[in-house]
C-alpha cells in the first residue's frame, strides 16, 4: 500500500506543475489570435489537454490534502472511531463503486479515441484523444486513493 501511496503521491506531485503552462497558454490565445494571426487554436488544443489531465488528477489531489468535499461540521463531534467507520463507509459505499462506474462505463468512448488517436474535429490537431483518456485517468487515480484511504483507515489513522 505505501508504493501505491507514493506513486499517487508522485502523479499528483507531479500534475500540480501542469497549472503553469495552462495560464500560459489561455493568456498567449489572445495575443496569438490578434497580434500574431497564428497559433492561438493551437495554443487552445493544447491547453485543453492539460487541463484536462491538469482536473483528472486534482480530485485525488484535494482528496489527499483533505480539501475535498466533506461533509464533517457534525463529524467533528464524533469520536475518532465513528469517524474512521464513516470515512471507511463513504469511501467503500461511495467513493470506490462511483469511480469503477465511470471507468466502466466511459470505456466505451474512451478505448475507441485512444486507438484511433482521435485528433481535435476543428482543427484537425492531434491530441484529442488525451482529453477523453483523462476520464479514465481520473477513475483510475480515485480508485487507487480509495483502496489505499480504505486500508489506511485503520486504528491507528486519526480520521
Amino acid at each position: 500500500m505505501k508504493a501505491l501511496d507514493r506513486l499517487i503521491g508522485i502523479l499528483v506531485a507531479s500534475a500540480q506543475w501542469l497549472a503553469l503552462p495552462l495560464a500560459v497558454l489561455l493568456f498567449l490565445q489572445w495575443p496569438l489570435r490578434d497580434l500574431a494571426r497564428c497559433c492561438s487554436r493551437e495554443a487552445n488544443d493544447l491547453g485543453q489537454i492539460l487541463f484536462a489531465l491538469f482536473v483528472a488528477v486534482s480530485v485525488t489531489a484535494a482528496t489527499r490534502a483533505g480539501t475535498h468535499l466533506a461533509a464533517d461540521t457534525l463529524a467533528q463531534r464524533y469520536p475518532a472511531r465513528v469517524r474512521r467507520w464513516i470515512r471507511r463507509v463513504g469511501i467503500l459505499a461511495g467513493v470506490l463503486p462511483w469511480a469503477i462506474f465511470v471507468l466502466v462505463a466511459a470505456q466505451g468512448f474512451i478505448v475507441p479515441s485512444v486507438l484511433g488517436l482521435e485528433a481535435f474535429g476543428d482543427t484537425g490537431d492531434p491530441g484529442y484523444f488525451l482529453i477523453k483518456a483523462a476520464v479514465g485517468l481520473m477513475a483510475l487515480v480515485m480508485i487507487a486513493q480509495a483502496v489505499v484511504d480504505a486500508c489506511r483507515a485503520g486504528p491507528r489513522d486519526g480520521g
